[in-house]
């Protein structure tokens, strides 16, 4: 199998910058985004070409390996001009790093002739599968796969049966979107340009070297045997959560920005004040929403510096696995309570159509509400870890 050339890496400020001359594209093409519910293939060409897809791939791939706080940087820098297109960039990076999870000899189908191959990825299980001579054949439907029209693979979470047809495990396949039908289903409120549809499979044949067991996953045991790169023994369900958190951070700083920027211009309708930036209400609401939008950055960076610490070192114990969904959960919740501050504090033109915020809005909010990033769900999580309670209400931490 002929490996991409390696070249030197690019370093995580380089890659911003990339993205910094490419956000007015992107900005210009989210509105056509969110009416085709999917990205325009120019910002998809763009943010190839700069690299923003392969900060999680292997390096032995022509990838970057960069850390998870890198994945969190490069989506929030998208988000600040689309959220949608920002939700594709961090989950194609995520499934991009399960993918190298997976046995070498899956890492080939996957990049060995495409080294621009971009993976999707839904971890439910909704699928039936039955065991034959060198693997599964799989049967099931996955919803809601964002980035469906952009990924050459998919990684699909699938029963495991043993040969009576009783399931016997839980597993994670890759799949080329080639052997998987589609069907349109996202007609949403917000994040309408992820198009996150549904993939069909229909009695496909999976081989066994592209199927992970994900119970031995969960605590750090892989299939990729001993990886190069400490990236790729970081833990499972702390990443997968984490990353979900980069569009929120871009989004809320964009509203910041945008909301600041017209303080000095707009006044405040049936006040004295013919500026928002001269009344202490406003001071206080634009404050508030300032440090709610630092305390998230400070939280994610937190969880994503306790993963790249880890991956380096032991695996992270149960408690401090949970933190990070408790961290997510308390970043997105502080990002979607400081966007609320903003329209408030900017006022009912916040909705109009041609304003960005009210898109900002409706993309923060949608995506919040991802069950793996849910607030009250992640804060149980971890009260119950701190307790060292044994009633957990997931094994996915």
């Amino acid at each position: 199998m002929t490996l991409a050339t390696e070249q030197p890496a690019p370093t995580l400020d380089q890659l911003l910058a990339r993205i910094a001359d490419i956000q007015p594209l992107l900005e210009r093409n989210a509105a056509q985004g969110e009416a085709d519910r999917r990205v325009v293939e120019e910002s998809i060409a763009a943010l190839t070409d700069v690299g923003a897809f392969k900060i999680a791939q292997p390096r032995r791939y022509g990838g970057y390996g960069l850390p998870v706080r890198a994945m969190l940087d490069v989506s929030a820098a998208v988000a600040e001009a689309d959220g949608g297109t920002a939700w594709v960039v961090a989950l194609s990076n995520v499934c991009a790093w399960l993918a190298g999870l997976f046995s070498v000899q899956a890492q080939d189908d996957v990049w060995g002739a495409n080294p621009d191959a971009k993976v999707s990825g839904v971890l439910s299980p909704t699928a039936e599968t039955t065991k034959v001579d060198g693997g599964w054949r799989v049967t099931g439907r996955w919803y809601y796969n964002s980035g469906s029209w952009h990924g050459d693979w998919a990684g699909l979470g699938i029963p495991l049966t043993d040969e009576r047809g009783e399931v016997v495990d839980q597993g994670m396949a890759l799949v080329p979107r080639t052997d998987l039908g589609f069907e349109d289903t996202w007609f949403v409120a917000g994040m309408r340009s992820s198009g996150s549809n549904c993939l069909i499979a229909d009695d496909v044949f999976v081989p066994e070297h592209r199927v992970m067991s994900v119970p031995p996953a969960i605590g750090g045991q892989y299939a990729n045997g001993e990886p190069e790169e400490d990236l790729f023994r970081a833990a499972l369900v702390p990443v997968l959560t984490l990353v979900l958190a980069g569009p929120q951070l871009g989004l809320g700083r964009k509203a910041l920005k945008l909301v600041r920027e017209k303080a000095a211009r707009k006044a405040i309708s049936y006040t004295n004040y013919a500026t928002q930036a001269e009344s202490v209400a406003f001071q206080l609401q634009l404050a508030e929403a300032a440090m709610r939008i630092d305390t998230a950055h400070l939280h994610a960076y937190r969880a994503a510096d306790d993963i790249d610490t880890a991956s380096a070192g032991a695996f992270p114990d149960l408690e401090t696995r949970a933190r990070t969904r408790a961290d997510t959960g308390w970043a997105v919740e502080n990002i979607t309570r400081a966007i609320d501050v903003l329209l408030s504090a900017h006022g009912a033109g916040s909705f109009a159509e041609v304003n960005p915020l009210q898109r900002i809005w409706r993309d923060s909010a949608v995506a919040a509400r991802h069950a793996i990033v849910l607030p009250a769900v992640n804060y149980e999580v971890y009260g119950k870890a701190l307790l060292g309670r044994d009633d957990q209400i997931t094994p996915l931490i």
